[in-house]
């Protein structure tokens, strides 16, 4: 995986993964019997994209990513951001599609562990979903019980509630609905579901690909080129050398109104998506029963995405904050201090805390008040 980050007061990350195909025929077995409830957590939904594009892991490779699964450092990432720009009487945490939201489960729970450095911090959470029914899911994740809908027509939010830890919790169905305020905003794997503009290169200039009936079979759906320049093209840069791109001018808007935000009240933004930095063309794939899907079959019944171009949302954001990135989600973590984790996990060392231990030198500003040696 990669990062890119973007700063105002402090700056926003994003993650990729080449893909590679792979096919491994063999046995399968199960080590017992099954949970009755097995949750999507983030970290399962990373391995199963992990293991449909290179195919199966081993243990180790298995043990080493859940032993340092990622959520819990992100939460060390927005506090050390948080202690770096000045320690804000109050912020905001903004989460772009949460899903179920274990993930922001995870980094409320980093919060609570670090309670005695945020006692004096006002915060709150504000989560963009437009599917009332994963707001459902959320609501009972992060409140355990079942947040009614906002009866006054007026409010921005439309769903409120309390965390399991106390903290005050909002729902909306759009970014620009939030309040704007010194926040921090973090985005998993949203902007590669967001839909893509497909465009081919022709010795008349770039066409765009449209999808039209197959003149072969009525049933079926193909490919096709756009006879003339469609409107999306003004989103292709004007030194393209790629003979294939794909465009997403929605995620630009996005990165807009995320950096205005920014810049004018403070704050930061962390992305975290499978992506490239302005290099791969034809990413545009769809996934059905954990397998790649053709996309033009059975449409409605598989999950369709492409990948993430960070050199687009990076133009987007520039002039008005900060862009760190992008680097592999390895890198990030590394700087985050993984490989202290991972010895505190594999039993190197005695149990620690933040008050026992010494600084150590850390790449993330104002981590080392909470690094352990």
């Amino acid at each position: 995986m990669r990062v890119l980050a973007r700063v105002g007061v402090g700056p926003l990350c994003s993650a990729a993964r080449a893909v590679i195909p792979w096919f491994w025929r063999g046995k399968y077995f199960s080590s017992g019997r099954e949970s009755a409830e097995n949750q999507v957590t983030p970290m399962l939904r990373h391995l199963m994209y992990k293991i449909k594009a290179t195919g199966p892991i081993t243990v180790a490779e298995y043990m080493k990513e859940v032993l340092t699964n990622p959520a819990k450092l992100l939460g060390i990432w927005f506090i050390s951001e948080w202690m770096a720009t000045g320690r804000n009487a109050a912020f905001q945490l903004v989460e772009l599609g949460p899903g179920r939201g274990t993930l922001l489960g995870d980094i409320l729970r980093v919060f609570s562990q670090l309670g005695s450095v945020l006692k004096n911090c006002d915060i709150s959470i504000h989560l963009v979903e437009v599917s009332e029914k994963l707001s459902e899911i959320q609501a009972l994740t992060l409140t355990e019980e079942k947040v009614p809908l906002e009866l006054n027509p007026g409010s921005p939010a439309y769903m409120k509630g309390v965390t399991k830890s106390g903290i005050p919790i909002s729902w909306y169905r759009d970014l620009q609905d939030v309040p704007k305020g010194y926040s921090f905003y973090l985005a998993h794997e949203f902007f590669d579901v967001l839909p893509v503009h497909k465009f081919q290169k022709t010795p008349q200039g770039w066409r765009e690909v449209f999808i039209d009936i197959d003149p072969q079979a009525s049933d079926k759906l193909r490919f096709v080129l756009a006879p003339c320049v469609t409107p999306a093209e003004v989103f292709i840069q004007s030194d393209e050398t790629r003979d294939h791109v794909e465009v997403c001018p929605e995620a630009g808007v996005i990165i807009q109104e995320l950096s205005q935000r920014i810049a004018l009240t403070g704050g930061a933004a962390l992305i975290a998506d499978y992506g490239h930095d302005g290099t791969k063309t034809d990413t545009f794939r769809g996934f059905c029963g954990h397998k790649l899907h053709d996309v033009l079959i059975a449409p409605g019944t598989a999950d369709l995405t492409a990948d993430v171009d960070f050199s687009y949302l990076r133009r987007m954001a520039e002039g008005k904050v900060a862009s760190l990135g992008p680097i592999k989600q390895q890198t990030f973590l590394k700087n985050m201090g993984i490989d202290v984790r991972l010895k505190r996990l594999h039993g190197g060392s005695h149990p620690m805390n933040a008050c026992q231990s010494k600084p150590s030198p850390s790449p993330v500003a104002g981590f080392g008040e909470l690094a352990w040696r």
